[in-house]
C-alpha cells in the first residue's frame, strides 16, 4: 500500500511549467493585487494552488477554485486545463480516487484539444496513478505507457524520467520487482544523462529504495531512502518527506529494529500532521503503536492505537482500521483485557472477512464487466463485419454501376465518334463529288472555250481574212466614185477591226501562249496586253516559278482567277495600277492581287450574287485552296490565294 502512495504523487510535478523554480508565496500574492481579472490573474492562481499543494490542501482547492471560475469566465482554455490537472492531483491527495480520474479524463480531453502533448502526458500518467489506486493495475500500466510513448515521440527528456519511476512503481503493483527496479535506475540514468533538472528526485530514489527492500538489499535501500529524505527536505516537499518517514518507518520494523522504527514514526507523525493528511495521521500513529508495542511499552502502545483507531474509523480507513484492532487485540491481551482483545480480534476479522468478501465481489464484478466487455466487442466486432460485408456489396454495386455507366459512356462515345466520322465522310463524299462536278463544269467550259477560240480562229477568222483579201482584190478592178471610195474604205476597217477583235476574243477564250509555253508566260503577255490598252497598268511579278510543274488545268483555273480578278479591279474598282504575284515554295502556289482601287467592305462578298466572285470562289475551292480578302473603302484590295501543287 505504501508504495502506491509513492506513485500517486509523482503526477503532482508533471503538470505546466514543472521545470519553473516555484514563485514564493509572498511573490505570488503581490502579483496578485497588481493583476486585473485576466490570464495572468488565471496563472498566478495556479501558482499559488501549486505551491500550497504541498503543505495546505484546503488553501489550494480554494486558489483552484478561483482558476476554474476565472477561466470560465474568460474561456480560457489553457486555465481551465490547469484547474482540472491541478484539481486531480489534490483530490488524489486528499483520497478522493475516482474524483481524480474523473478530473483527469477532463483534463485530457482539453489537453487533446489544445494540442499539447505536455498535458496529455501529464494526464495519462495521473490516470495511471488514480486506475493504480483503484487496483487496477494492468489499467494502470497501460496508461502509463501510453504517456511514455508520447514523451518519446515529442523527444521530452523530462518527463520520460518520470514516467520511468511511473512505470517502476507499475511493475511492482504487478509483482514484478526486478523489472520495477530497472525501470527506476533507468529513470536514474536518464536524469544524470540529460541533467534534468527536476523536482522529484526524492520520489525517484524512494521508488529505487523500496525495490531494493522487496529484493533483499538493505544496504542500498537504506542508501535511497537517506538519498530521498535530504532531497525532499532540499526542496521542501513536506508530503512527500511524510511518506518516505512512513517507509523507512516500515522498513526498520522489518529489520527489527525498533528504535528506529519509533523515532522515524515519530517524524512521520510530525510531518503528517503539518501536511493534514488524516490518512498520514492514522498510519503514524498505529506505526508509533505498533513500535511500543514491540519495545514492551503497552499502555503507550494502547493511546497511540486508539488514535489510530479514531482517524481510521471516522474516514472510513479500512486497512487502517483492520490492522489498528489486530495490534490492539495483541495490546489488550499482553495488558489482560481479553474482553477488548477479543472483541478487537473479532473486528479485525470481520474486516478482513469483508475485505475479501469486497475482493471478491470486485473481482466477479471485473470478470462480469471483463465478459459484458468481451460480448460487447463480440458484437461490435460482428457488426463492424456486417457493416463492413454491406459495405463493401455497395463498393461493388456503386463500382459496378459506375463501371457499366462508363462502358455505356465509352459506348456512346463510340457511337457518336463514328456518327461524327461518318458525317465528315458524307461530308468529305459531298465535297468531293461537288468538286468532281466543278471540275468536270470547268474542264467542259475550258475544252468549250478552246474549242470556240479555234472554232473562230481558224473558221470564222480564215473567212474574214478571205473576204478582206477578196474586197482588196476588187478594189483594185473597180472604178469607185469617191464617195464610193471612202465608204468601201470605212468598210475595210471596220473589217480589220472585227478581225483584230475576234483574234482577241479568241485569245481570251484560250490565250496561245498558255497552251504553248506554260502559266507564268500567259500570265505575263496577258498583263502585258492590259498595260498597251492604257486601261490599267499592271506590274507582274514571278517567284520561283521556274520548277512548278502544273498541270494544264490547274495552269487554266489559275490563269481564269486572275483575269477576272484584274477585269474585277478595271470594270468595278475603277483602279489605275495593279500588281499580280505569282510564287511557288516547297510545292505551295501563293498567288498575290492587289489595286489601289475603291476598294469595299469584304462582309459583302457573302452577301452578293455576282457570277465574276462566285467562279472565283468555285476555281479555288477547285484547287483546295484558301483565299484571303482585304480591303477597305478608299484604300485598294488585297486578294491572297495559297494551294498545294
Amino acid at each position: 500500500m505504501y508504495l502506491k502512495t509513492l506513485i500517486a504523487l509523482i503526477c503532482l510535478f508533471y503538470a505546466f511549467n514543472s521545470n519553473a523554480q516555484t514563485n514564493e508565496k509572498d511573490s505570488l500574492l503581490k502579483l496578485l493585487r497588481v493583476h486585473k481579472q485576466d490570464t495572468n490573474c488565471a496563472k498566478t492562481y495556479y501558482h499559488l494552488a501549486k505551491y500550497y499543494e504541498k503543505n495546505n490542501l484546503d488553501s489550494a482547492r480554494h486558489f483552484l477554485k478561483l482558476l476554474g471560475s476565472l477561466s470560465e469566465k474568460l474561456s480560457y482554455e489553457r486555465g481551465r486545463y490547469l484547474y482540472h490537472e491541478r484539481m486531480a492531483v489534490v483530490s488524489f491527495t486528499q483520497g478522493a480516487h475516482n474524483k481524480a480520474l474523473e478530473e483527469s479524463r477532463k483534463g485530457l480531453m482539453i489537453a487533446q484539444h489544445l494540442k499539447q502533448p505536455g498535458f496529455e502526458i501529464a494526464m495519462l500518467n495521473m490516470m495511471a496513478i488514480c486506475y493504480q489506486y483503484l487496483g487496477k493495475y494492468q489499467e494502470e500500466l497501460d496508461y502509463v505507457l501510453q504517456a511514455q510513448a508520447k514523451a518519446e515521440k515529442v523527444k521530452d527528456t523530462a518527463k520520460m524520467v518520470g514516467l520511468y519511476i511511473s512505470i517502476s512503481n507499475a511493475y511492482a503493483d504487478l509483482g514484478q520487482h526486478r523489472k520495477s527496479l530497472d525501470a527506476g535506475l533507468t529513470g536514474l540514468r536518464l536524469r544524470k544523462q540529460y541533467n534534468v533538472t527536476v523536482g522529484y528526485v526524492n520520489r525517484l530514489y524512494a521508488g529505487i529504495a523500496q525495490e531494493y527492500e522487496i529484493l533483499g538489499v538493505p544496504d542500498s535501500a537504506i542508501y535511497f531512502y537517506d538519498k530521498a529524505l535530504s532531497s525532499s527536505k532540499q526542496i521542501n516537499d513536506r508530503f512527500a518527506e511524510a511518506n518516505i518517514y512512513k517507509y523507512i518507518t516500515n522498513f526498520y520494523s522489518s529489520l527489527g529494529k525498533y528504535d528506529k522504527m519509533r523515532e522515524m514514526a515519530a517524524h512521520s507523525l510530525a510531518l503528517a500532521r503539518e501536511v493534514n493528511s488524516r490518512q498520514l495521521l492514522a498510519t503514524a500513529y498505529y506505526n508509533l503503536a505498533a513500535a511500543h508495542y514491540y519495545t514492551k511499552n503497552n499502555r503507550k502502545a494502547l493511546a497511540y492505537v486508539n488514535q489510530a483507531l479514531s482517524i481510521a474509523k471516522a474516514d472510513s480507513i479500512r486497512h487502517e482500521m483492520q490492522n489498528s484492532y489486530r495490534l490492539l487485540s495483541y495490546i489488550s491481551a499482553t495488558l489482560g483485557d481479553f474482553i477488548t482483545s477479543s472483541n478487537a480480534q473479532r473486528k479485525a476479522d470481520s474486516l478482513e472477512r469483508t475485505g475479501l468478501n469486497e475482493e471478491v465481489a470486485k473481482s466477479a464484478a471485473d470478470l462480469e464487466k471483463k465478459y459484458e466487455t468481451v460480448k460487447k466487442d463480440s458484437q461490435i466486432r460482428l457488426q463492424q463485419a456486417a457493416i463492413k460485408q454491406k459495405n463493401i456489396l455497395n463498393y461493388i454495386l456503386i463500382g459496378g454501376a459506375l463501371l457499366l455507366t462508363l462502358i455505356l459512356a465509352l459506348v456512346y462515345r463510340n457511337y457518336k465518334h463514328r456518327q461524327k466520322i461518318q458525317q465528315q465522310r458524307i461530308n468529305e463524299l459531298e465535297t468531293e463529288k461537288q468538286l468532281t462536278a466543278a471540275e468536270a463544269v470547268l474542264k467542259g467550259e475550258e475544252q468549250e472555250r478552246t474549242r470556240l477560240a479555234k472554232d473562230l480562229h481558224d473558221g470564222l477568222g480564215g473567212m474574214l481574212s478571205g473576204l478582206k483579201h477578196s474586197f482588196g482584190h476588187m478594189q483594185g478592178n473597180l472604178v469607185m466614185t469617191p464617195e464610193n471610195a471612202m465608204a468601201f474604205n470605212r468598210s475595210m476597217d471596220m473589217l480589220d477591226s472585227s478581225i483584230k477583235e475576234m483574234r482577241r476574243v479568241a485569245h481570251n477564250m484560250m490565250p496561245e501562249a498558255l497552251v504553248k509555253f506554260g502559266l507564268d508566260t500567259a500570265l505575263k503577255d496577258f498583263c502585258a496586253d492590259i498595260n498597251l490598252t492604257g486601261a490599267l497598268q499592271v506590274d507582274y511579278q514571278s517567284i520561283g516559278m521556274e520548277t512548278a510543274n502544273l498541270d494544264n488545268t490547274t495552269a487554266i483555273t489559275i490563269f481564269r482567277i486572275v483575269q477576272e480578278l484584274l477585269n474585277n479591279a478595271m470594270k468595278h474598282a475603277s483602279a489605275n495600277t495593279a500588281i499580280v504575284q505569282l510564287a511557288q515554295s516547297d510545292r505551295i502556289i501563293t498567288v498575290t492581287v492587289e489595286d489601289d482601287g475603291k476598294g469595299f467592305k469584304p462582309d459583302l462578298l457573302t452577301e452578293t450574287n455576282g457570277i465574276g466572285w462566285a467562279n472565283i470562289k468555285n476555281r479555288v475551292d477547285f484547287l483546295k485552296g484558301k483565299i484571303d480578302v482585304k480591303s477597305e473603302p478608299g484604300k485598294g484590295t488585297s486578294v491572297l490565294i495559297e494551294f498545294k501543287i
